[in-house]
């Protein structure tokens, strides 16, 4: 079963991303900052994270950027979701090595539809 890394500062958006994530058959774990993120890829490496931009203690730029230095930090596929929109953020997150971006508000389907971009869920699986 994948495993999926949730680090978001916020409960409600993390409760939202771990119930759809779930209905994909994904085991979640979740963080409420990028410190606590890494401190949680330390003991299990993830399939996938999801990845919110504007978090106290440590951000989602300086997490990523921190993820893909670790030796083991290649390995997941890291989908930022936020309400940063701006070319700016977007263009600094996939240079950073983010691998999808996905905007607030998201849904079900979408999540599914860039999982299986990504090529962590299967596309046989109903979105």
């Amino acid at each position: 079963m994948n495993y999926c890394l949730i680090i978001d500062d916020s409960r409600v958006i993390r409760k939202v991303s771990r119930d759809i994530v779930e209905s994909l058959d994904f085991r979640v774990s979740e963080a409420e900052n990028g410190e606590a993120g890494l401190k949680a890829c330390e003991a299990e490496m993830p399939d996938v994270i999801l990845l919110d931009w504007n978090m106290p203690v440590m951000d989602g730029y300086s997490f990523l950027k921190a993820l893909r230095a670790t030796p083991e930090g290649l390995k997941p596929k890291v989908v930022f979701c936020t309400t940063e929109n701006s070319l700016d953020h977007i263009t600094r997150a996939l240079q950073a090595g983010a691998d999808e971006y996905v905007m607030k508000p998201f849904d079900r389907d979408i999540l599914a539809a860039k999982f299986q971009e990504l090529g962590v869920l299967p596309a046989s699986h109903s979105a």
